[in-house]
């Protein structure tokens, strides 16, 4: 219906600037000359006023049969006034009939098919009744058509050239008609049908579960779709037009080149990089040109969130081979322990029989004393390895704390310019824990602080609750963050810090962390870190509400001990 409108308003249009062009332009003519103009100011004034009332109508017009309706009226009208105009400018020799063709043209415009034809046939009809009534001298007794100066034959020529110009015109007009109305409806169709191919594939790619994005020839990314954004957590206003390298962190040595070209057809690689909020990010992504018109215009990613699935696969793989190595070495430990007691006591008791030799005597308690020393390693070691059941019960977390600071505090006076800074949670954080496990686990992480700052700084010991949203569930989890402004942890070493005797110090057994991460995981916890060579180092424990909570968390997608 809204085609049929907009011919209508061409139809009304297009007669204004008509009339106003031809009959202005013979009104002035006929003024020049002094002739009576009286139908000219009539014709326009009606023109006008009729076309203002045309306007109203339309507005009340709602169903495509009024409007096709409400053009025929119009051009039928038309007609009547262009036939009225013709006899009072000398009928078969008014120069005004060539308005006949204007209008069969213009009547093309209404959807209906032939409708050339019948309007040329209305035009040799009403032109037909002009040259008959004039030729016989008919309208000559009203005084409004006077007898024309041409013979009959000569009328019969000119009505016949100009019935033969209105069939042609009618005809061809009406042919153009159809050709363009069917011209239409089809561009239309190819039209809808393009924009259901379109629709259909932005569907896919808007629900597909892997991350898409393209990116232009100079690699600056130009979509990103829903399941890219998720994955990374930055919008499409935040993306666009930055490099797609850029994006992902990915900057191989050997093709810093920022063109397409640097990219091989179907490449496939993993790359690590970070989120909008900074934690890790690893992709699986998959890179092909992208062609148009059998150019090549830019690129298409393909990437899946694998971060979960190698963070699962290293925490199997470390969990194996702790496992390994706990039964293993278990059974080495009591081995050992056992000639080693004997030993220092063998060494104890020989200690007494040498006499006043001060060197041998000094030599020996180096001996005792570093069996001692080996004897507690191996002690932590087992309590690593085969760690006791947790004692369970609902403890406020902010008050475990408050119990290891005094301790931490005590060790701090002890260290050159450390201070140590806390804010605590205004509520209570009540958490299903072994006291004693957890109040070692904060002593642990306290005493790394201070030993990650050899000369002095500041360490700041935070209490907080926090909501996470693990596989589509909401939860609460209490942290403990531990933030150093010490030497901060080389990146080579992020991954090892938790393995059991990995130590960058000169003195210690290694075990500290190991076993701060044993007693988290044991709550169902996990723990995050975040270091800067030079800056310091964060790490934040959290701790579900309970231990099978964790479980649950931790198979609904939680991060574990890695990095933020």
């Amino acid at each position: 219906m809204g085609d049929i409108k907009t011919r209508i308003y061409w139809l009304m249009g297009l007669r204004v600037v008509v009339v106003t062009l031809l009959l202005g332009l013979s009104l002035a003519f006929q003024v020049t000359k002094g002739e009576r103009v009286e139908t000219f100011y009539a014709l326009i004034v009606f023109t006008y006023g009729v076309t203002i009332l045309y306007a109203v109508v339309f507005r009340t017009l709602s169903s495509s049969e009024a409007l096709v309706q409400f053009s025929w009226a119009q051009i039928i009208v038309d007609f009547l006034l262009e036939t009225v105009l013709i006899a009072r400018t000398g009928g078969i020799e008014s120069p005004f009939a060539v308005l006949y063709v204007i209008s069969v043209t213009l009547a093309s415009l209404v959807p209906r098919r032939r409708v050339g034809l019948l309007t040329a046939s209305l035009c040799i009809i009403l032109f037909g009744v002009l040259t008959n009534v004039q030729l016989y001298g008919l309208g000559e007794a009203w005084g409004w058509l006077p007898q024309s100066h041409l013979s009959a034959a000569e009328s019969l020529q000119a009505f016949g050239v100009y019935s033969v110009a209105f069939l042609v015109v009618g005809f061809l007009s009406g042919a153009l008609a159809d050709q363009l109305q069917h011209a239409d409806v089809s561009l239309r169709e190819k039209e809808q049908g393009l924009s259901r191919l379109t629709a259909f594939h932005e569907n896919i790619v808007h629900s597909i579960s892997s991350g898409v994005f393209t990116a232009d020839a100079r690699g600056c990314v130009t979509s990103f779709n829903p399941a890219a954004q998720e994955a990374t957590g930055y919008s499409l206003d935040q993306v666009h037009g930055r490099p797609w390298r850029d994006v992902f962190n990915w900057h191989p040595g050997q093709e810093a080149d920022e063109h397409l070209g640097a990219v091989p057809a179907n490449l496939r690689f993993e790359v690590e990089c970070k989120k909008a909020d900074g934690n890790r990010l690893i992709l699986g992504m998959t890179l092909a040109p992208l062609h148009e018109q059998g150019q090549e215009t830019g690129l298409v990613g393909v990437f899946k969130d694998l971060t979960r699935l190698r963070d699962l696969e290293e925490e199997m793989k470390r969990k194996e081979w702790l496992a390994s190595l706990g039964e293993m070495s278990a059974g080495m430990a009591h081995e050992i322990r056992n000639p080693l007691g004997a030993l220092a006591g063998a060494m104890q008791m020989l200690r007494g029989d040498l006499g006043a030799d001060e060197t041998n005597r000094r030599l020996m308690d180096i001996a005792i004393r570093e069996a001692a020393r080996l004897d507690t390693i191996i002690t932590e070691f087992l309590q690593y390895a085969r760690p006791p059941a947790l004692n369970l019960a609902e403890f406020d977390l902010n008050k475990v704390l408050a119990e290891t600071l005094d301790l931490v505090e005590h060790e701090a006076r002890a260290r050159p310019n450390t201070t140590i800074v806390t804010s605590l949670a205004a509520d209570a954080l009540m958490r299903q824990v072994d006291h004693n496990q957890i109040k070692q686990v904060f002593w642990n992480l306290a005493i790394n602080a201070f030993d990650a700052m050899p000369h002095g700084g500041q360490l700041e010991i935070v209490t907080r609750p926090r909501e996470i949203d693990a596989g589509g569930r909401k939860a609460s989890v209490a942290e403990v963050v531990f933030r150093d402004t010490g030497e901060g942890i080389p990146k080579k070493n992020l991954d090892k810090i938790f393995l059991p005797f990995f130590t960058t110090k000169t003195h210690g057994s290694g075990l500290g962390l190991a076993a701060v991460h044993r007693i988290v995981d044991l709550h169902g916890g996990w723990i995050k870190v975040d270091s800067r060579e030079g800056e310091g180092t964060q790490f934040v424990v959290c701790l579900p509400r309970s231990a099978d909570a964790g479980v649950r968390l931790w198979h609904e997608g939680r991060e574990p001990w890695k990095r933020s």
